[in-house]
């Protein structure tokens, strides 16, 4: 067969025709809403009621677990406040008591109560120290602090009162 032949089949040959309606094939198929092919990826449509409510109650989970971790730091925030309190109160009745010596910063001191009197007295002196035949009443064990504020490392079973306390029992 010559180079004539093989022209003569290629001309001989209609053109090939689309048994498929082109109404019917879509020009971009990658862009369908569904598979366009049998072996393709299964594709369901969204519920999007149930996905905006399984992120609400994402967000309520994630916003309350924020919200606890600040409860907790606004608490520890109020014991803070309260030890500071605490430490301004004794400090005051610590000032407001007799001293016969000079205070050191971080050095250890008693705060008693006379018996008699009711008025407070800070010595060096350790409550198992004195006799039996003491008068005073022990109050706390406190630390000289370097802000000049005192640190109560032990307490008497009683609250300490507070300066407004003293003075109002000091009164009657």
């Amino acid at each position: 067969m010559g180079k004539k032949q093989k022209k003569v089949k290629n001309q001989e040959k209609p053109d090939f025709i689309n048994p498929i309606d082109i109404d019917h094939v879509a020009e971009n198929p990658h862009l369908l809403p569904y598979a366009h092919t049998v072996g393709g990826a299964v594709i369901k449509p969204v519920d999007k009621g149930r996905i905006k409510g399984l992120a609400v109650s994402a967000m309520y989970e994630q916003t309350d677990m924020q919200m606890s971790q600040i409860k907790e730091q606004i608490d520890l925030l109020a014991a803070q406040a309260r030890a500071i309190h605490k430490r301004i109160e004794i400090s005051e009745i610590i000032y407001q008591a007799e001293m016969s010596i000079k205070p050191l910063i971080s050095h250890t001191y008693h705060l008693y109560k006379r018996n008699k009197t009711g008025k407070h007295l800070l010595s060096m002196v350790a409550p198992d120290e004195w006799g039996r035949s003491s008068t005073l009443i022990f109050v706390a064990t406190v630390k000289l602090l370097a802000d000049h504020t005192w640190d109560i490392l032990a307490q008497a079973a009683e609250d300490v009162q507070t300066t407004e306390e003293a003075e109002t029992t000091e009164e009657m």
